[in-house]
């Protein structure tokens, strides 16, 4: 049996199916993740940040969804951390769009255009 590979090593965890190596240390998929738009599917890329109000698929729970910044990974973690303080909230950053715990756009939309990010608020 040549054609097996590995998926599972007791020394190292699990093993990446396209390169090999333990997932701790593959390339390959830091590669693709780098190359990938983050922004969501749906929304124009006209640079302008969108501020909606989310409660579907969430169990009844309000939280306020921002699409859009203009920041790589680590700048957008500062950014949504520092929104999350100023709104008094938890939250997080999920594939490029910061969510926030909690009805908070209209202090969204003033702090964002504080900073000189031409937003708006989007959805009903």
């Amino acid at each position: 049996m040549n054609d097996s590979r590995l998926v599972y090593s007791t020394e190292t965890g699990r093993i990446c199916s396209e390169c090999g190596r333990p997932v701790s240390a593959c390339r390959c998929k830091k590669e693709k993740a780098g190359k990938t738009d983050k922004q969501p599917v749906g929304y124009p890329r006209d640079g302008t940040i969108r501020i909606q109000r989310e409660v579907k698929g969430r169990k009844g729970k309000t939280v306020t969804a921002v699409f859009g910044v203009p920041l790589e990974n680590g700048e957008l973690q500062k950014f949504a951390a520092m929104l999350k303080r100023r709104c008094g909230a938890g939250g997080s950053v999920v594939d490029g769009v910061i969510v926030i715990q909690g009805d908070h756009r209209q202090t969204l939309l003033d702090e964002l255009k504080k900073h000189g990010y031409t937003a708006k608020l989007a959805g009903g």
